[in-house]
Protein backbone atom coordinates (compact mmCIF):
# COMPACT_ATOMS: atom_id res chain seq x y z
CA UNK A 1 0.00 0.00 0.00
CA UNK A 2 1.58 3.36 -1.03
CA UNK A 3 2.39 5.82 1.71
CA UNK A 4 0.46 9.10 1.80
CA UNK A 5 2.24 11.92 0.02
CA UNK A 6 1.33 14.56 2.60
CA UNK A 7 1.87 14.09 6.33
CA UNK A 8 -0.55 14.97 9.14
CA UNK A 9 -0.11 18.58 10.21
CA UNK A 10 1.55 19.61 6.94
CA UNK A 11 0.44 22.97 5.50
CA UNK A 12 -0.38 22.66 1.79
CA UNK A 13 -2.59 24.24 -0.89
CA UNK A 14 -6.01 22.55 -1.24
CA UNK A 15 -8.47 23.02 -4.10
CA UNK A 16 -11.98 24.05 -3.08
CA UNK A 17 -14.46 21.42 -4.43
CA UNK A 18 -16.13 22.42 -7.66
CA UNK A 19 -13.76 25.31 -8.37
CA UNK A 20 -10.26 26.05 -9.68
CA UNK A 21 -9.18 27.86 -6.52
CA UNK A 22 -6.46 26.68 -4.15
CA UNK A 23 -6.32 27.83 -0.54
CA UNK A 24 -3.90 27.24 2.29
CA UNK A 25 -5.03 24.22 4.34
CA UNK A 26 -3.63 21.93 6.99
CA UNK A 27 -3.72 18.15 6.63
CA UNK A 28 -5.41 16.61 9.68
CA UNK A 29 -5.70 12.94 8.68
CA UNK A 30 -5.57 10.41 5.83
CA UNK A 31 -8.05 7.57 5.20
CA UNK A 32 -6.29 4.43 3.92
CA UNK A 33 -9.58 2.96 2.67
CA UNK A 34 -11.01 5.88 0.68
CA UNK A 35 -7.56 7.42 -0.01
CA UNK A 36 -8.88 10.84 0.95
CA UNK A 37 -7.16 13.55 2.99
CA UNK A 38 -9.10 15.44 5.63
CA UNK A 39 -7.95 19.05 5.49
CA UNK A 40 -8.83 22.15 7.50
CA UNK A 41 -9.16 25.60 5.95
CA UNK A 42 -8.27 28.81 7.77
CA UNK A 43 -11.93 29.57 8.49
CA UNK A 44 -12.35 26.22 10.24
CA UNK A 45 -14.09 24.37 7.40
CA UNK A 46 -13.04 20.72 7.15
CA UNK A 47 -13.38 18.79 3.90
CA UNK A 48 -12.10 15.56 2.38
CA UNK A 49 -9.94 15.99 -0.73
CA UNK A 50 -8.27 13.67 -3.20
CA UNK A 51 -4.50 13.70 -3.50
CA UNK A 52 -4.84 15.22 -6.97
CA UNK A 53 -6.60 18.24 -5.41
CA UNK A 54 -3.69 19.01 -3.08
CA UNK A 55 -0.42 20.71 -4.01
CA UNK A 56 2.64 21.76 -2.09
CA UNK A 57 3.13 25.42 -1.27
CA UNK A 58 6.48 25.50 -3.08
CA UNK A 59 4.80 25.11 -6.48
CA UNK A 60 2.70 28.22 -5.87
CA UNK A 61 5.62 30.25 -4.54
CA UNK A 62 7.67 29.39 -7.65
CA UNK A 63 4.88 30.61 -9.93
CA UNK A 64 4.48 33.80 -7.94
CA UNK A 65 8.22 34.60 -8.13
CA UNK A 66 8.12 34.17 -11.91
CA UNK A 67 5.30 36.66 -12.27
CA UNK A 68 7.30 39.42 -10.54
CA UNK A 69 10.41 39.10 -12.71
CA UNK A 70 10.24 42.64 -14.09
CA UNK A 71 9.50 45.97 -12.49
CA UNK A 72 6.48 47.95 -13.68
CA UNK A 73 8.07 51.22 -12.71
CA UNK A 74 11.24 50.47 -14.69
CA UNK A 75 9.19 49.56 -17.74
CA UNK A 76 7.13 52.74 -17.48
CA UNK A 77 10.25 54.89 -17.19
CA UNK A 78 11.94 53.35 -20.20
CA UNK A 79 8.83 53.76 -22.31
CA UNK A 80 8.40 57.38 -21.28
CA UNK A 81 11.97 58.11 -22.39
CA UNK A 82 11.56 56.48 -25.78
CA UNK A 83 8.27 58.25 -26.49
CA UNK A 84 9.10 61.73 -25.29
CA UNK A 85 7.43 64.45 -27.43
CA UNK A 86 10.68 66.40 -27.51
CA UNK A 87 12.58 63.51 -29.15
CA UNK A 88 10.37 62.34 -32.04
CA UNK A 89 13.20 60.77 -34.03
CA UNK A 90 14.10 58.34 -31.26
CA UNK A 91 10.44 57.76 -30.49
CA UNK A 92 9.90 56.21 -33.92
CA UNK A 93 12.90 53.91 -33.82
CA UNK A 94 13.18 51.12 -31.29
CA UNK A 95 16.53 49.81 -30.16
CA UNK A 96 17.19 46.11 -29.59
CA UNK A 97 17.04 46.62 -25.81
CA UNK A 98 13.61 48.23 -26.12
CA UNK A 99 12.39 45.33 -28.24
CA UNK A 100 13.62 42.92 -25.59
CA UNK A 101 11.76 44.94 -22.94
CA UNK A 102 8.63 44.81 -25.09
CA UNK A 103 8.87 41.01 -25.22
CA UNK A 104 9.40 40.92 -21.46
CA UNK A 105 6.27 43.05 -21.08
CA UNK A 106 4.22 40.53 -23.06
CA UNK A 107 5.61 37.64 -21.01
CA UNK A 108 4.83 39.46 -17.79
CA UNK A 109 1.29 40.26 -19.00
CA UNK A 110 0.56 36.60 -19.71
CA UNK A 111 2.05 35.52 -16.35
CA UNK A 112 0.08 38.16 -14.43
CA UNK A 113 -3.19 37.32 -16.14
CA UNK A 114 -2.68 33.60 -15.52
CA UNK A 115 -2.40 34.33 -11.80
CA UNK A 116 -5.38 36.63 -12.01
CA UNK A 117 -7.55 33.79 -13.38
CA UNK A 118 -7.68 32.38 -9.86
CA UNK A 119 -9.33 35.51 -8.55
CA UNK A 120 -11.63 35.94 -11.55
CA UNK A 121 -13.25 32.56 -11.09
CA UNK A 122 -13.47 32.96 -7.31
CA UNK A 123 -16.57 35.17 -7.48
CA UNK A 124 -18.60 32.77 -9.61
CA UNK A 125 -17.46 29.71 -7.67
CA UNK A 126 -18.25 31.28 -4.31
CA UNK A 127 -21.77 32.05 -5.51
CA UNK A 128 -22.68 28.41 -6.05
CA UNK A 129 -20.42 26.62 -3.56
CA UNK A 130 -21.01 29.01 -0.65
CA UNK A 131 -17.29 29.58 0.07
CA UNK A 132 -16.08 32.11 2.62
CA UNK A 133 -14.97 35.48 1.34
CA UNK A 134 -11.31 35.82 0.36
CA UNK A 135 -10.81 38.42 3.09
CA UNK A 136 -11.80 35.82 5.65
CA UNK A 137 -9.19 33.41 4.32
CA UNK A 138 -6.38 36.04 4.26
CA UNK A 139 -5.13 34.34 1.12
CA UNK A 140 -2.59 36.36 -0.89
CA UNK A 141 -2.30 33.89 -3.74
CA UNK A 142 -5.48 35.24 -5.41
CA UNK A 143 -4.92 38.81 -6.61
CA UNK A 144 -7.70 40.96 -8.05
CA UNK A 145 -7.26 41.62 -11.76
CA UNK A 146 -8.41 45.21 -11.44
CA UNK A 147 -6.07 45.96 -8.52
CA UNK A 148 -3.16 44.24 -10.25
CA UNK A 149 -3.45 45.53 -13.80
CA UNK A 150 -5.54 48.70 -13.76
CA UNK A 151 -2.76 51.00 -12.42
CA UNK A 152 -0.45 49.79 -15.19
CA UNK A 153 -3.11 50.49 -17.80
CA UNK A 154 -3.62 54.00 -16.45
CA UNK A 155 0.10 54.69 -16.80
CA UNK A 156 -0.01 53.33 -20.35
CA UNK A 157 -2.92 55.63 -21.23
CA UNK A 158 -1.15 58.73 -19.91
CA UNK A 159 2.02 57.91 -21.82
CA UNK A 160 0.10 57.15 -25.00
CA UNK A 161 -1.34 60.67 -25.00
CA UNK A 162 2.13 62.02 -25.77
CA UNK A 163 3.16 59.28 -28.16
CA UNK A 164 3.24 59.62 -31.93
CA UNK A 165 2.63 55.88 -32.30
CA UNK A 166 -0.89 54.48 -32.68
CA UNK A 167 -2.49 52.87 -29.62
CA UNK A 168 -2.71 49.40 -31.13
CA UNK A 169 -0.66 47.76 -28.38
CA UNK A 170 -2.94 49.08 -25.66
CA UNK A 171 -6.04 47.94 -27.53
CA UNK A 172 -4.60 44.48 -28.07
CA UNK A 173 -3.70 44.21 -24.40
CA UNK A 174 -7.18 45.28 -23.29
CA UNK A 175 -8.74 42.77 -25.70
CA UNK A 176 -6.49 40.07 -24.22
CA UNK A 177 -7.61 40.95 -20.70
CA UNK A 178 -11.30 40.96 -21.65
CA UNK A 179 -11.00 37.56 -23.38
CA UNK A 180 -9.30 36.08 -20.31
CA UNK A 181 -12.02 37.49 -18.05
CA UNK A 182 -14.79 35.99 -20.20
CA UNK A 183 -12.99 32.63 -20.45
CA UNK A 184 -12.46 32.45 -16.69
CA UNK A 185 -16.06 33.35 -15.86
CA UNK A 186 -17.42 30.78 -18.32
CA UNK A 187 -15.13 28.05 -16.98
CA UNK A 188 -16.06 28.79 -13.37
CA UNK A 189 -19.82 28.84 -13.99
CA UNK A 190 -20.03 25.63 -16.03
CA UNK A 191 -22.17 22.83 -14.59
CA UNK A 192 -19.72 20.11 -13.55
CA UNK A 193 -22.05 17.46 -12.11
CA UNK A 194 -24.98 16.29 -14.23
CA UNK A 195 -28.25 15.02 -12.77
CA UNK A 196 -30.99 12.73 -14.12
CA UNK A 197 -28.50 10.37 -15.74
CA UNK A 198 -26.63 13.08 -17.62
CA UNK A 199 -27.06 13.57 -21.37
CA UNK A 200 -28.47 10.09 -22.02
CA UNK A 201 -30.85 10.21 -19.07
CA UNK A 202 -32.29 13.63 -19.95
CA UNK A 203 -32.67 12.61 -23.61
CA UNK A 204 -34.74 9.60 -22.55
CA UNK A 205 -36.81 11.66 -20.07
CA UNK A 206 -37.89 14.03 -22.84
CA UNK A 207 -39.77 11.07 -24.36
CA UNK A 208 -40.57 9.13 -21.19
CA UNK A 209 -42.43 11.91 -19.35
CA UNK A 210 -45.07 12.51 -22.07
CA UNK A 211 -45.41 8.74 -22.56
CA UNK A 212 -46.00 8.30 -18.80
CA UNK A 213 -48.75 10.93 -18.77
CA UNK A 214 -50.55 9.43 -21.76
CA UNK A 215 -50.23 5.91 -20.31
CA UNK A 216 -51.83 6.98 -17.01
CA UNK A 217 -54.71 8.74 -18.76
CA UNK A 218 -55.33 5.79 -21.10
CA UNK A 219 -55.35 3.36 -18.17
CA UNK A 220 -57.92 5.48 -16.29
CA UNK A 221 -60.22 5.20 -19.30
CA UNK A 222 -60.19 1.38 -19.14
CA UNK A 223 -62.97 -0.58 -17.44
CA UNK A 224 -60.29 -2.57 -15.63
CA UNK A 225 -57.24 -0.30 -15.13
CA UNK A 226 -55.11 -3.15 -13.82
CA UNK A 227 -51.38 -3.32 -14.41
CA UNK A 228 -51.99 -6.73 -15.99
CA UNK A 229 -53.87 -5.03 -18.83
CA UNK A 230 -50.71 -3.52 -20.28
CA UNK A 231 -50.49 -2.01 -22.78
CA UNK A 232 -53.83 -0.24 -23.04
CA UNK A 233 -55.40 0.01 -26.51
CA UNK A 234 -53.92 3.00 -28.31
CA UNK A 235 -56.29 5.50 -29.94
CA UNK A 236 -55.86 6.59 -33.54
CA UNK A 237 -53.26 9.32 -33.91
CA UNK A 238 -55.66 11.69 -35.67
CA UNK A 239 -58.01 11.48 -32.68
CA UNK A 240 -55.33 12.87 -30.35
CA UNK A 241 -55.24 16.29 -31.98
CA UNK A 242 -58.02 18.79 -32.38
CA UNK A 243 -57.44 22.40 -33.40
CA UNK A 244 -60.37 23.65 -31.34
CA UNK A 245 -58.96 22.05 -28.19
CA UNK A 246 -55.56 23.65 -28.81
CA UNK A 247 -57.31 27.01 -29.28
CA UNK A 248 -59.11 26.61 -25.94
CA UNK A 249 -55.79 25.80 -24.27
CA UNK A 250 -54.15 28.93 -25.76
CA UNK A 251 -57.12 31.02 -24.62
CA UNK A 252 -56.73 29.64 -21.09
CA UNK A 253 -52.98 30.28 -21.03
CA UNK A 254 -53.17 33.88 -22.23
CA UNK A 255 -56.14 34.61 -19.96
CA UNK A 256 -53.89 33.73 -17.02
CA UNK A 257 -51.15 35.93 -18.52
CA UNK A 258 -53.62 38.82 -18.59
CA UNK A 259 -54.62 38.23 -14.95
CA UNK A 260 -50.97 38.15 -13.86
CA UNK A 261 -50.25 41.50 -15.56
CA UNK A 262 -53.08 43.32 -13.80
CA UNK A 263 -51.74 46.04 -11.44
CA UNK A 264 -53.20 44.41 -8.33
CA UNK A 265 -51.33 42.84 -5.45
CA UNK A 266 -48.07 43.89 -3.83
CA UNK A 267 -44.66 43.86 -5.49
CA UNK A 268 -41.88 42.10 -3.56
CA UNK A 269 -38.21 41.35 -4.08
CA UNK A 270 -36.88 37.83 -4.45
CA UNK A 271 -33.73 36.46 -2.85
CA UNK A 272 -30.35 37.77 -3.94
CA UNK A 273 -29.27 35.87 -7.04
CA UNK A 274 -25.75 34.73 -7.86
CA UNK A 275 -25.13 37.90 -9.89
CA UNK A 276 -26.07 40.08 -6.91
CA UNK A 277 -29.43 41.16 -8.35
CA UNK A 278 -32.84 41.01 -6.72
CA UNK A 279 -35.74 40.57 -9.11
CA UNK A 280 -39.17 42.02 -8.42
CA UNK A 281 -42.37 39.96 -8.52
CA UNK A 282 -46.02 40.95 -8.38
CA UNK A 283 -47.91 38.78 -5.89
CA UNK A 284 -51.42 38.46 -7.29
CA UNK A 285 -51.91 34.71 -7.77
CA UNK A 286 -54.82 34.56 -5.33
CA UNK A 287 -56.53 37.44 -7.13
CA UNK A 288 -56.04 35.58 -10.42
CA UNK A 289 -57.73 32.55 -8.83
CA UNK A 290 -60.72 34.66 -7.74
CA UNK A 291 -61.05 36.16 -11.23
CA UNK A 292 -60.80 32.68 -12.77
CA UNK A 293 -63.51 31.39 -10.42
CA UNK A 294 -65.74 34.31 -11.45
CA UNK A 295 -65.13 33.55 -15.13
CA UNK A 296 -65.94 29.83 -14.67
CA UNK A 297 -69.06 30.69 -12.68
CA UNK A 298 -70.21 32.97 -15.49
CA UNK A 299 -69.73 30.19 -18.05
CA UNK A 300 -71.73 27.76 -15.92
CA UNK A 301 -74.48 30.34 -15.47
CA UNK A 302 -74.84 30.55 -19.25
CA UNK A 303 -75.12 26.74 -19.50
CA UNK A 304 -71.59 26.11 -20.75
CA UNK A 305 -70.89 22.38 -20.36
CA UNK A 306 -67.61 22.19 -18.48
CA UNK A 307 -67.45 18.40 -18.80
CA UNK A 308 -66.18 19.16 -22.33
CA UNK A 309 -62.81 18.89 -20.58
CA UNK A 310 -63.54 15.30 -19.62
CA UNK A 311 -64.72 14.35 -23.10
CA UNK A 312 -61.52 15.74 -24.69
CA UNK A 313 -59.14 15.13 -21.81
CA UNK A 314 -56.53 13.31 -23.88
CA UNK A 315 -56.59 16.00 -26.58
CA UNK A 316 -56.05 18.69 -23.94
CA UNK A 317 -53.06 16.78 -22.59
CA UNK A 318 -51.57 16.52 -26.11
CA UNK A 319 -52.19 20.24 -26.70
CA UNK A 320 -50.48 21.15 -23.41
CA UNK A 321 -47.52 18.87 -24.20
CA UNK A 322 -47.11 20.40 -27.67
CA UNK A 323 -47.24 23.91 -26.23
CA UNK A 324 -44.69 23.07 -23.53
CA UNK A 325 -42.33 21.68 -26.17
CA UNK A 326 -42.59 24.82 -28.31
CA UNK A 327 -42.10 26.98 -25.22
CA UNK A 328 -39.01 24.96 -24.23
CA UNK A 329 -37.46 25.41 -27.69
CA UNK A 330 -38.07 29.17 -27.47
CA UNK A 331 -36.55 29.30 -23.99
CA UNK A 332 -33.40 27.50 -25.08
CA UNK A 333 -32.90 29.62 -28.21
CA UNK A 334 -33.25 32.87 -26.27
CA UNK A 335 -30.93 31.58 -23.53
CA UNK A 336 -28.06 31.36 -26.05
CA UNK A 337 -27.96 35.17 -26.07
CA UNK A 338 -28.32 35.58 -22.31
CA UNK A 339 -25.36 36.96 -20.31
CA UNK A 340 -23.26 34.41 -18.46
CA UNK A 341 -24.38 35.66 -15.04
CA UNK A 342 -28.05 35.05 -15.94
CA UNK A 343 -27.60 31.35 -16.73
CA UNK A 344 -28.76 28.65 -14.33
CA UNK A 345 -26.01 27.05 -12.23
CA UNK A 346 -27.56 23.63 -12.83
CA UNK A 347 -28.21 24.02 -16.56
CA UNK A 348 -24.98 25.42 -17.94
CA UNK A 349 -23.15 22.22 -18.89
CA UNK A 350 -22.50 23.06 -22.53
CA UNK A 351 -24.45 19.96 -23.66
CA UNK A 352 -27.48 20.93 -25.76
CA UNK A 353 -29.87 18.16 -24.67
CA UNK A 354 -29.01 18.44 -20.98
CA UNK A 355 -29.30 22.24 -20.88
CA UNK A 356 -32.51 22.10 -22.95
CA UNK A 357 -34.07 19.70 -20.43
CA UNK A 358 -32.92 21.29 -17.16
CA UNK A 359 -33.14 24.90 -18.34
CA UNK A 360 -30.25 27.05 -19.55
CA UNK A 361 -31.46 30.47 -18.36
CA UNK A 362 -32.34 31.00 -14.71
CA UNK A 363 -35.06 33.66 -14.87
CA UNK A 364 -36.15 34.32 -18.48
CA UNK A 365 -38.21 37.48 -18.71
CA UNK A 366 -40.04 39.43 -21.39
CA UNK A 367 -39.77 42.91 -19.97
CA UNK A 368 -40.93 42.53 -16.37
CA UNK A 369 -42.96 39.39 -17.15
CA UNK A 370 -41.17 36.41 -15.57
CA UNK A 371 -41.99 33.29 -17.61
CA UNK A 372 -40.83 30.73 -15.04
CA UNK A 373 -42.51 32.39 -12.09
CA UNK A 374 -45.78 32.67 -14.03
CA UNK A 375 -45.83 29.02 -15.09
CA UNK A 376 -45.00 27.78 -11.59
CA UNK A 377 -48.40 28.70 -10.13
CA UNK A 378 -50.84 30.04 -12.68
CA UNK A 379 -51.93 28.01 -15.74
CA UNK A 380 -51.15 24.53 -14.38
CA UNK A 381 -52.05 24.89 -10.71
CA UNK A 382 -55.27 26.84 -11.24
CA UNK A 383 -56.02 24.58 -14.22
CA UNK A 384 -55.79 21.59 -11.87
CA UNK A 385 -58.76 22.94 -9.87
CA UNK A 386 -60.77 23.62 -13.03
CA UNK A 387 -60.13 20.05 -14.26
CA UNK A 388 -61.25 18.61 -10.92
CA UNK A 389 -64.46 20.62 -11.14
CA UNK A 390 -65.02 19.37 -14.69
CA UNK A 391 -64.59 15.78 -13.46
CA UNK A 392 -67.13 16.37 -10.68
CA UNK A 393 -69.68 17.65 -13.19
CA UNK A 394 -68.90 14.79 -15.58
CA UNK A 395 -69.50 12.24 -12.81
CA UNK A 396 -72.91 13.75 -12.04
CA UNK A 397 -73.91 13.74 -15.73
CA UNK A 398 -72.65 10.25 -16.61
CA UNK A 399 -74.13 8.56 -13.54
CA UNK A 400 -77.30 10.72 -13.44
CA UNK A 401 -76.59 11.99 -9.94
CA UNK A 402 -78.10 15.09 -8.42
CA UNK A 403 -75.11 15.37 -6.09
CA UNK A 404 -71.46 14.35 -6.55
CA UNK A 405 -70.23 11.30 -4.65
CA UNK A 406 -68.64 11.70 -1.23
CA UNK A 407 -65.32 10.42 -2.63
CA UNK A 408 -65.34 13.07 -5.37
CA UNK A 409 -66.19 15.80 -2.85
CA UNK A 410 -63.26 14.78 -0.65
CA UNK A 411 -60.78 14.72 -3.54
CA UNK A 412 -61.95 18.11 -4.82
CA UNK A 413 -61.93 19.68 -1.35
CA UNK A 414 -58.49 18.40 -0.34
CA UNK A 415 -56.83 19.43 -3.56
CA UNK A 416 -58.63 22.80 -3.63
CA UNK A 417 -57.18 23.49 -0.16
CA UNK A 418 -53.69 22.63 -1.45
CA UNK A 419 -53.97 25.01 -4.43
CA UNK A 420 -55.51 27.88 -2.46
CA UNK A 421 -52.75 27.51 0.14
CA UNK A 422 -50.07 27.73 -2.56
CA UNK A 423 -51.63 30.86 -4.07
CA UNK A 424 -52.26 32.49 -0.68
CA UNK A 425 -48.62 31.89 0.28
CA UNK A 426 -47.36 32.74 -3.21
CA UNK A 427 -44.43 34.77 -1.89
CA UNK A 428 -42.95 31.63 -0.31
CA UNK A 429 -42.18 30.15 -3.72
CA UNK A 430 -39.50 32.81 -4.20
CA UNK A 431 -37.22 30.95 -1.77
CA UNK A 432 -37.56 27.54 -3.46
CA UNK A 433 -34.89 25.90 -5.63
CA UNK A 434 -37.21 26.13 -8.65
CA UNK A 435 -36.81 29.91 -8.58
CA UNK A 436 -33.32 30.41 -7.11
CA UNK A 437 -31.39 27.52 -8.68
CA UNK A 438 -33.19 25.60 -11.44
CA UNK A 439 -33.32 26.99 -14.95
CA UNK A 440 -36.51 27.17 -16.98
CA UNK A 441 -36.39 24.44 -19.60
CA UNK A 442 -38.37 21.41 -20.70
CA UNK A 443 -38.38 19.85 -17.22
CA UNK A 444 -40.21 22.74 -15.53
CA UNK A 445 -42.25 23.76 -18.59
CA UNK A 446 -43.64 20.24 -19.05
CA UNK A 447 -44.01 19.78 -15.31
CA UNK A 448 -45.93 23.02 -14.78
CA UNK A 449 -48.17 22.85 -17.85
CA UNK A 450 -48.73 19.08 -18.29
CA UNK A 451 -47.65 17.02 -15.29
CA UNK A 452 -49.33 19.12 -12.59
CA UNK A 453 -52.79 19.59 -14.12
CA UNK A 454 -53.14 16.18 -15.81
CA UNK A 455 -51.37 13.84 -13.36
CA UNK A 456 -52.32 15.53 -10.09
CA UNK A 457 -55.99 15.34 -11.14
CA UNK A 458 -55.67 11.58 -11.66
CA UNK A 459 -57.86 10.67 -8.65
CA UNK A 460 -60.78 12.79 -9.85
CA UNK A 461 -60.41 11.45 -13.40
CA UNK A 462 -60.34 7.88 -12.05
CA UNK A 463 -63.50 8.36 -9.97
CA UNK A 464 -65.55 9.39 -13.02
CA UNK A 465 -65.17 5.96 -14.61
CA UNK A 466 -64.73 3.95 -11.40
CA UNK A 467 -67.10 5.33 -8.72
CA UNK A 468 -66.23 4.31 -5.17
CA UNK A 469 -68.63 4.56 -2.23
CA UNK A 470 -67.24 5.33 1.24
CA UNK A 471 -68.98 5.77 4.59
CA UNK A 472 -69.03 8.95 6.64
CA UNK A 473 -66.77 7.56 9.41
CA UNK A 474 -64.18 6.60 6.78
CA UNK A 475 -64.51 10.04 5.20
CA UNK A 476 -63.97 11.65 8.62
CA UNK A 477 -60.81 9.59 9.23
CA UNK A 478 -59.43 10.50 5.80
CA UNK A 479 -60.18 14.18 6.49
CA UNK A 480 -58.23 14.03 9.76
CA UNK A 481 -55.30 12.39 7.94
CA UNK A 482 -55.29 15.14 5.32
CA UNK A 483 -55.44 17.77 8.07
CA UNK A 484 -52.37 16.28 9.78
CA UNK A 485 -50.45 16.23 6.52
CA UNK A 486 -51.45 19.82 5.71
CA UNK A 487 -50.44 21.05 9.17
CA UNK A 488 -46.97 19.49 8.86
CA UNK A 489 -46.58 20.76 5.29
CA UNK A 490 -47.60 24.35 6.01
CA UNK A 491 -45.83 24.82 9.35
CA UNK A 492 -42.58 23.30 8.04
CA UNK A 493 -42.58 25.45 4.91
CA UNK A 494 -43.37 28.58 6.92
CA UNK A 495 -40.44 27.90 9.27
CA UNK A 496 -38.07 27.41 6.35
CA UNK A 497 -39.21 30.43 4.33
CA UNK A 498 -39.24 32.84 7.27
CA UNK A 499 -35.79 31.69 8.39
CA UNK A 500 -34.35 32.07 4.88
CA UNK A 501 -35.67 35.60 4.52
CA UNK A 502 -34.80 36.92 7.98
CA UNK A 503 -32.93 34.60 10.38
CA UNK A 504 -32.77 37.38 13.00
CA UNK A 505 -36.57 37.76 13.18
CA UNK A 506 -37.56 37.84 16.90
CA UNK A 507 -40.47 35.52 16.07
CA UNK A 508 -37.90 32.84 15.19
CA UNK A 509 -35.84 33.24 18.37
CA UNK A 510 -36.95 29.81 19.58
CA UNK A 511 -35.26 28.13 16.59
CA UNK A 512 -31.69 26.91 17.03
CA UNK A 513 -29.27 26.55 14.14
CA UNK A 514 -25.69 25.61 13.30
CA UNK A 515 -23.67 28.50 11.79
CA UNK A 516 -21.75 27.63 8.62
CA UNK A 517 -18.77 29.06 6.75
CA UNK A 518 -21.15 30.54 4.16
CA UNK A 519 -22.79 32.82 6.72
CA UNK A 520 -26.05 30.87 6.56
CA UNK A 521 -27.48 28.66 9.29
CA UNK A 522 -28.77 25.08 9.38
CA UNK A 523 -31.93 24.60 11.47
CA UNK A 524 -31.62 21.91 14.17
CA UNK A 525 -34.89 22.54 16.04
CA UNK A 526 -38.53 22.82 15.01
CA UNK A 527 -39.77 20.61 12.20
CA UNK A 528 -36.37 20.72 10.46
CA UNK A 529 -34.68 19.36 13.53
CA UNK A 530 -37.21 16.57 13.88
CA UNK A 531 -37.06 15.19 10.32
CA UNK A 532 -34.83 15.91 7.31
CA UNK A 533 -37.62 16.98 4.91
CA UNK A 534 -40.79 17.67 6.91
CA UNK A 535 -42.44 19.46 3.98
CA UNK A 536 -42.12 16.31 1.86
CA UNK A 537 -43.51 14.24 4.74
CA UNK A 538 -46.60 16.45 4.80
CA UNK A 539 -46.91 16.14 1.02
CA UNK A 540 -46.81 12.34 1.19
CA UNK A 541 -49.45 12.19 3.94
CA UNK A 542 -51.74 14.50 1.96
CA UNK A 543 -51.19 12.49 -1.24
CA UNK A 544 -52.25 9.36 0.63
CA UNK A 545 -55.42 11.12 1.85
CA UNK A 546 -56.20 12.15 -1.74
CA UNK A 547 -55.91 8.55 -2.93
CA UNK A 548 -57.81 6.73 -0.18
CA UNK A 549 -61.28 7.88 -1.39
CA UNK A 550 -60.60 5.87 -4.57
CA UNK A 551 -60.56 2.61 -2.60
CA UNK A 552 -58.13 -0.28 -2.94
CA UNK A 553 -59.36 -1.99 -6.11
CA UNK A 554 -56.48 -0.67 -8.24
CA UNK A 555 -53.08 0.83 -7.55
CA UNK A 556 -53.46 3.50 -10.25
CA UNK A 557 -54.92 6.24 -7.98
CA UNK A 558 -51.91 5.79 -5.68
CA UNK A 559 -49.47 6.69 -8.43
CA UNK A 560 -49.03 10.18 -6.97
CA UNK A 561 -47.95 8.70 -3.61
CA UNK A 562 -45.39 6.44 -5.31
CA UNK A 563 -44.20 9.34 -7.47
CA UNK A 564 -43.69 11.59 -4.46
CA UNK A 565 -41.71 8.96 -2.58
CA UNK A 566 -39.42 8.51 -5.61
CA UNK A 567 -39.07 12.29 -5.88
CA UNK A 568 -38.16 12.46 -2.21
CA UNK A 569 -35.44 9.83 -2.64
CA UNK A 570 -33.97 11.73 -5.61
CA UNK A 571 -34.01 15.09 -3.86
CA UNK A 572 -32.61 13.60 -0.68
CA UNK A 573 -29.57 12.30 -2.58
CA UNK A 574 -29.16 15.58 -4.45
CA UNK A 575 -29.52 17.76 -1.36
CA UNK A 576 -27.14 15.55 0.62
CA UNK A 577 -24.44 15.91 -2.04
CA UNK A 578 -24.89 19.66 -2.57
CA UNK A 579 -25.12 20.52 1.13
CA UNK A 580 -22.06 18.46 2.01
CA UNK A 581 -20.08 20.39 -0.60
CA UNK A 582 -21.53 23.74 0.43
CA UNK A 583 -21.48 23.53 4.23
CA UNK A 584 -18.62 21.07 4.86
CA UNK A 585 -18.19 20.04 8.48
CA UNK A 586 -21.32 21.96 9.56
CA UNK A 587 -23.45 19.63 7.43
CA UNK A 588 -21.88 16.56 9.05
CA UNK A 589 -22.79 17.98 12.46
CA UNK A 590 -26.32 18.72 11.25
Amino acid sequence: MPNPRFADGEVVMGRWPGSVLYYEVQVTSYDDVSHLYTVKYKDGTELQLKESDIRSQSSFKHRKSQSSSSSPSRRSTSRSRSRSPGRPGRGRRRSSSQRREHKDDKKKTVQETNLALLKLSENNTRRYNGEPDSTERNDTSCISLEQKLKPDLEIERVLEQYSLHPRKEEKKREELYSEIIKTAEKAASKTKELEFGGRIGTFMLIFFLPAAVFYLLLMCKQDDPSLMNFPPPLPALESLWEARVFGVFLLWFFLQVLFSLLPIGKVVEGLTLSNGRKLQYRINGFYAFILTAAAIGTLLYFQFELHYLYDHFMQFAVAAAAFSLVLSIYLYIRSLKAPEEELAPGGNSGYLIYDFFTGHELNPRIGSFDLKYFCELRPGLIGWVVINLAMLLAEMKIHNQSMPSLSMILVNSFQLLYVVDALWNEEAILTTMDITHDGFGFMLAFGDLVWVPFVYSLQAFYLVGHPTAISWPVAAAITVLNGIGYYIFRSANSQKNNFRRNPSDPKLAYLKFIPTATGKGLLVTGWWGFVRHPNYLGDIIMALAWSLPCGFTHILPYFYVIYFICLLVHREARDEHHCKQKYGLAWESH
